[in-house]
């Protein structure tokens, strides 16, 4: 009577195994249980959808691959935010409910305590592999909207016109755009904006000019009318250096600011201040702490800077990058960027514009994408701007444009200019030519000055310079 019995449950065990085997067949391809029980209306009807919806999603992934504009549309409309993850949700249930169904139509019966126990193992397996994706979808899609909530200003509250939707820039041909580094160090008081950059941008071809402001610049001039102007009035005027206007207003944002208002009123206190000073309306800002302008770079991977002259860093110049082209961290980075051992604040300059190059050409879409999560915590912690969402889209497909332009540069800084008693005149003067000569097409730069051989990357004379030729 022993052999009967045995047999009994070796064909169960089998019967187990194939049962499992259907199952696990019907998280890849779902109905196909259905079809292996006799369900065959019912089976073929999920197994179409399925393959209907998995030819939808990899078209659309296809589509979407390479196109940060359409993405960044997508994550600043709330609604499909809501619906992906919707979506996600209700499929997620959808398919775990076929796959416990495919168990209870292809398990043996009657089913014992060992065939109760493997599908149930089985089932939480399968289950949690499904549920996985739905998950990080959900929660890459709450990531994008808090990271947009986080850094970027809300939406214009005006609906956008017809027009708008066609060109969102309504006809200009330049986008001007404040770039600011804040040293907000643990050993000093306050934010001192010692990067301040202002990037012209041609809105159709991309071509840019950065407009590289020392921080050591005097007398800053204050617009009209202003309380700023009023409490400093010239000849006088300011007494500090323009990288102190950030915390100056910060201090009593309700007495100095500009607009009080603003998310952040000192740093759109800025942004108005460099624009009136230098002749060019900045339309936006863009605050990067320098604290975590590490994390930034450490998200993408790095980024290839080729050193021709070793740059010491640190207190003591204890740190030292080395020379040659290397891939460095984004910690190295931040003192390719800062150091002034062995130079000074107009060479460190020249660094910065060069490093915005690299990293604009090497920011590659997909690099971004794999690093999503890390670069949106970063940039939750460490940068601030007053982009509009309903903006973005249209930035990141200018800044695609970017990535492949030409990119000049013009520091303000000595021989052209005088920090401690600027003319601030002439300096509005150098920065309309510059943004004539990109305008009318004027990029030669075999009759310019080369760049000092002492000091890498610092423009000399007063015209701007083509980054590759200030870079190494």
């Amino acid at each position: 009577m022993a052999y009967p019995a045995e047999g009994g449950r070796r064909r169960r065990r089998g019967e187990t195994v194939r049962a499992a085997l259907w199952t696990a067949g019907a998280v890849l391809l779902p109905g196909i249980a259905h079809l292996r029980a006799g369900r065959r209306v019912t089976g073929a009807g999920i197994l179409g959808c399925f393959l209907l919806s998995a030819a939808a999603a990899v078209a659309a992934v296809r589509t979407l691959h390479d196109d940060l504009a359409w993405q960044a549309w997508m994550v600043t409309q709330p609604y499909w935010v809501e619906a992906a993850s919707a979506v996600a949700i209700a499929l997620t249930l959808l398919w775990l409910g076929v796959v416990v169904r495919s168990w209870q139509l292809t398990r043996p019966r009657p089913a014992g305590r060992e065939t109760r126990v493997a599908g149930t193992v089985l089932l939480i397996v399968l289950c949690a592999a499904i549920v996985l994706p739905s998950v990080l979808v959900v929660r890459t899609a709450v990531t994008a909207r808090a990271t947009l909530s986080e850094v970027f200003a809300p939406a214009e509250a005006a609906p956008r016109d017809t027009q708008e939707e066609v060109d969102p820039w309504q006809g200009r041909t330049r986008i001007n755009v404040l770039l600011l580094g804040g040293d907000a160090g643990h050993n000093r008081y306050g934010m001192r904006t010692d990067t301040m950059i202002a990037a012209s941008i041609e809105i159709d071809s991309g071509d840019t000019v950065l407009i590289g402001l020392p921080r050591n610049l005097e007398n800053v001039p204050f617009p009209e009318g202003t309380e700023l102007a009023e409490r400093y009035p010239p000849p006088g005027g300011f007494d500090d250096l323009l990288n102190q206007v950030y915390q100056t207003v910060a201090e009593a944002p309700e007495e100095l600011a500009i607009d009080p208002e603003a998310a952040d009123p000192a740093a759109d206190t800025l942004k108005r201040v460099i624009g009136e000073a230098i002749g060019l309306p900045i339309d936006y800002y863009a605050l990067v702490d320098l604290r975590g302008f590490a994390d930034l770079i450490d998200a993408i991977g790095g980024v290839v800077v080729p050193i021709e002259d070793p740059i010491r860093y640190g207190r003591r110049g204890e740190g030292l990058l080395e020379s040659g082209e290397r891939r460095i961290s984004g910690q190295e980075a931040l003192w390719y960027g800062r150091s002034r051992l062995g130079s000074d604040d107009y060479t460190r300059m020249g660094r910065q514009g060069c490093l915005l190059k690299y990293v604009a050409e090497q920011a590659e879409p997909m690099t971004v994408l794999r690093s999503f999560e890390e670069l949106a915590d970063a940039a939750q912690r460490t940068l601030d701007s007053d982009v509009p969402q309903s903006r973005l889209p249209a930035l990141v497909d200018l800044a695609e444009q970017v990535s492949d332009a030409r990119m000049r540069t013009l520091q303000l800084s000595p021989p052209q200019v005088t920090t401690a008693n600027p003319d601030w005149a002439r300096i509005r003067e150098l920065v309309d030519e510059a943004i004539r000569d990109v305008d009318d097409g004027d990029t030669a730069d075999s009759d310019r000055p080369e760049p000092s051989p002492d000091s890498p990357g610092r423009q000399v004379g007063e015209e701007p310079v083509s980054l590759d030729r200030l870079c190494p």
